[in-house]
């Protein structure tokens, strides 16, 4: 692993492994590549931290063959650039064609980058390619204004109070951004079986640190505490309103740490390609307990409970990573404490961030 091409680089999770790949490895062991079209708001803030750490820059679309064929061969690309928000193509945030051509086109000109340069691919995949109806049909009960699963009459596969399993359905529905990230990892795999060059697709869930732009599509824990600190107004959407809906949080450094442990150990590509990377039971919690611990902080600011519930949400969806444990001795070691408490120390000295990052 000589050469390392990082898509999507200038958003919070490609600029943060780009940056950890960097005080991991020296100039002389890697060269990291990164590419992105700066067309998010805030994206264009990163530039300059990648610059400052030697990470090259190309400003182009992976969605263009045009803006790819010119780039000088890569061992390995980590393939970060999506549409993330699960209401992608369906609220105005994107149209359903450019959520396609992200999520899907530009993967597989990537995996023509692969098959041509007989390159590694990291895939970072998303918990959403599980099935909406069977993740509303999962049995909840409440508990410390939180939504759990009732194991005592759970019929279904792959699930348990540790989390949804790889084993869980991903049939239809899932969302527009979800089956478009689901068909990214079949054709994945197929080009991966075809062409023999490593594959990993790892299914993740909610990401978060500080220096996450401030918008709910980029993760629900920066900017609910972006907002909540800087006192604007903000909504429980669904459920009664009562913000009782459960995800889980990964920190970047402990998706690092998998992606590094993969990119070094390509022989399990085979065996388990697929794989859930994300924080687990221990780093679950609810809206309404975020809010508490807001509130702790920062004491009071307006929210307003909206019971309708929303197409494509739902009340708990927690990934269980023990596979990736069992196959790769991984498991998240930052907190949901240590999560929330960089992210607000980063919002108190940053207080135009939502401003800045584009809410």
């Amino acid at each position: 692993m000589k050469k390392v091409l990082i898509t999507g680089v200038c958003g919070f999770v490609g600029h943060a492994l780009a940056v950890r790949l960097r005080r991991a490895y020296s100039s002389d062991q890697l060269t990291v590549v990164g590419i992105d079209n700066l067309v998010r708001p805030g994206a264009a803030s990163n530039l300059e931290k990648l610059k400052a750490c030697d990470v090259k820059f190309v400003h182009g679309d992976v969605r263009l063959r045009s803006d790819l064929e010119t780039m000088e061969r890569c061992d390995w690309i980590i393939d970060a650039a999506a549409n993330a928000s699960v209401l992608a193509g369906t609220v105005g945030q994107a149209s359903s064609r450019q959520l396609i051509e992200t999520n899907l086109f530009g993967t597989f000109e990537l995996l023509e980058l692969c098959k041509q340069w007989n390159a590694g691919l990291t895939l970072l995949s998303t918990s959403r390619v599980y099935s909406l109806a069977d993740l509303c049909a999962i049995p909840i009960v409440v508990e410390r204004d939180a939504y759990a699963v009732d194991e005592r009459c759970c019929q279904l596969e792959g699930v348990s109070r540790a989390g949804v399993t790889e084993k869980f359905s991903t049939r239809s529905p899932v969302s527009l951004y979800g089956s478009s990230k689901l068909a990214s990892e079949l054709l994945a795999i197929e080009y991966a079986n075809a062409f023999a060059f490593p594959l990993f697709v790892n299914r993740c869930g909610v990401i978060a640190g500080a220096g996450q732009f401030g918008r709910p599509d980029q993760g629900i824990f920066s900017f609910w505490l972006h907002s909540w600190r800087a006192k604007r107004s903000l909504q429980m959407i669904g459920f009664d309103g009562l913000g009782r809906q459960v995800r889980d949080c990964l920190h970047p450094d402990d998706l690092f740490a998998m992606i590094d442990l993969q990119m070094r150990s390509a022989e399990h590509t085979k065996d388990q390609r697929i794989i859930n990377v994300s924080g687990g039971a221990g780093s679950a919690t609810s809206l309404s307990q975020l809010s508490d611990w807001c509130r702790d902080r920062w004491g009071e600011t307006p929210v307003q409970s909206v019971a309708r519930n929303r197409i494509f949400d739902v009340p708990w969806l927690v990934l269980d990573s023990s596979l990736a444990e069992k196959v790769w001795g991984w498991r998240p070691e930052r907190s949901i404490e240590s999560i929330l408490a960089e992210i607000a120390e980063f919002a108190e000295s940053n207080p135009n961030w939502l401003d800045v990052s584009g809410r």
